[in-house]
């Protein structure tokens, strides 16, 4: 559903004209995730997404009910429920199952109720890494508030910064030599390509049958992937992947990915291919190892690959 802010203009320009220096640091702030409630009556219940062990903040712009707000069957499941003043605070002792829901319901002191479902982190619509998680989440009934309004502008400038960022990639892609190489891995034309075969390997996984291919290049390195869904029933689809040294966002490298399709359904096969260059390898001018690690949707690992730095060839 999509909301209309009823923004009025003169409002509009005081708002820009006062984020404009700030908007940088606003959209540089951890994350935040707007929702602004609808008058309609039959608007449904809102998805918050969790992880285990992690606390996620729900802020509202008058006081909660603490009495009155409740969660359903979250024993063992969840920490007891935290209100404090206009914050209601979740934390899952443990990773929720992909197919877990717990109904939460928000009172606030005005007697309005909101419906809430507390889910596990789900994968981005462009299917980009990591997936959604909520650190907090700004919930507002006033949809005309100076509040509501200078979150949706900032809201808006970071979707737009967003955009910018990944026609740039896209754009970039399309003349990039490791992206064509990966291409033609992932289609199963690899004597095409400047890499020559090193190792393979057969990860365990009981719904998953998997083949891991590591190739050497002159200043590069590769990796193939082919997965076969052996799950009954369930789709196996593919949320993002990380090149990094120590298995963290903050060592991540600049890697070019090509898959045959993100989405395997039962009894059927797909392949990933990364090329990455020699710059990735290189820190403080010498070479080190990398580890590629593939994610699938529910925000679990599915394969981690070495990626030894004597795989590029001088």
């Amino acid at each position: 559903m999509q909301t209309r802010l009823p923004i009025r203009a003169v409002l509009l320009l005081v708002l820009a004209a006062s984020s404009v220096a700030h908007a940088s640091d606003e959209r540089n702030k951890p994350s935040v995730r707007l929702i602004m409630l609808s008058e309609h009556p039959t608007d449904g219940t809102r998805p918050i997404y969790v992880k285990g062990q992690v606390v996620t903040t729900l802020r509202f712009e008058q006081l909660v009910d603490a009495d009155k707000t409740k969660m359903s069957d979250w024993e063992g499941r969840l920490e007891p429920l935290a209100v404090v003043r206009n914050k209601v605070l979740l934390e899952p002792i443990r990773d929720l199952n992909r197919d877990e829901g717990i109904p939460l319901l928000v009172t606030l002191a005005d007697g309005t109720e909101i419906p809430f479902l507390v889910r596990p982190p789900w994968p981005k619509r462009d299917g980009g890494w990591p997936p959604i998680l909520d650190q907090q989440v700004d919930v507002f009934k006033d949809r005309e508030s100076y509040a509501a309004m200078h979150a949706a502008l900032m809201d808006a400038l970071k979707k737009n910064d967003t955009l910018a960022e990944e026609n740039e990639r896209y754009r970039k892609e399309e003349n990039s030599v490791d992206h064509a190489y990966a291409t033609l891995l992932a289609n199963g034309h690899a004597k095409k390509t400047p890499f020559r075969f090193v190792m393979a390997a057969r990860p365990k996984d009981p719904n998953m049958e998997m083949l891991v291919e590591v190739f050497s290049g002159p200043g590069k390195a590769a990796a193939l992937i082919t997965l076969k869904n052996t799950n009954h029933g369930d789709t196996w689809e593919f949320a993002g992947a990380y090149l990094t040294r120590d298995l963290t966002s903050y060592t991540k490298q600049s890697f070019a990915l090509r898959m045959t399709r993100s989405a395997i359904a039962q009894g059927q096969s797909g392949t990933i291919a990364v090329v990455a260059d020699k710059s990735a390898f290189e820190k403080d001018g010498q070479l080190v190892d990398l580890a590629l690690q593939i994610f699938r949707s529910d925000g679990n690992q599915q394969v981690m690959v070495r990626m030894d730095r004597t795989l590029i060839r001088q």
